[in-house]
């Protein structure tokens, strides 16, 4: 485990595939919330009211925490709240599916439909070992903060 921590090429990997896969993510649903929020209803998780409002600004975190991790700008801070998006998203997705929902996830807009189930599963669990890989180590020297 302390090699994969103290591996700034293996770093910067994950920090490539987090961030490029938060930042895509992003687009589709900054550019059209009210998909985004009937992505967010199917779910049947939350209260309406809060429905709209997480549509408008979540798409906006996942862009930034997305750019940031991409560039090793505030690293740790960034995995932080990715991770615990990727929690939240994961617990969720599972509820879906325990509940038999058979909807699409709403995790790339409408670029990609994908239904939820154990592949999402597992693709958020593998997000979320990357997260607090990059957590545990920081941004590794491959990272605009280490340019002088």
């Amino acid at each position: 485990m302390k090699k994969i921590l103290s591996n700034d090429y293996l770093l910067l990997i994950f920090r490539i595939v987090v961030g490029m896969i938060f930042i895509f993510a992003s687009l589709e649903k900054i550019t059209n919330p009210a998909k985004f929020a009937e992505n967010i209803l199917n779910y049947k998780l939350l209260p309406d009211i809060f429905i709209n409002l997480l549509a408008i600004t979540l798409p906006w975190i996942e862009l930034i925490c997305g750019l940031l991790l991409l560039f090793g700008i505030r690293s740790r801070e960034s995995s932080i709240i990715i991770f615990t998006m990727l929690m939240i998203f994961t617990i969720g997705v599972f509820i879906a599916v325990l509940r038999g929902l058979n909807i699409d996830c709403g995790c790339f807009g409408t670029l990609m439909a994908e239904k939820i189930g154990l592949q999402k599963i597992i693709e958020n669990i593998v997000l979320l070992i990357f997260s607090f890989i990059i957590i545990l180590s920081g941004a590794g020297r491959f990272s605009l903060k280490n340019i002088s």
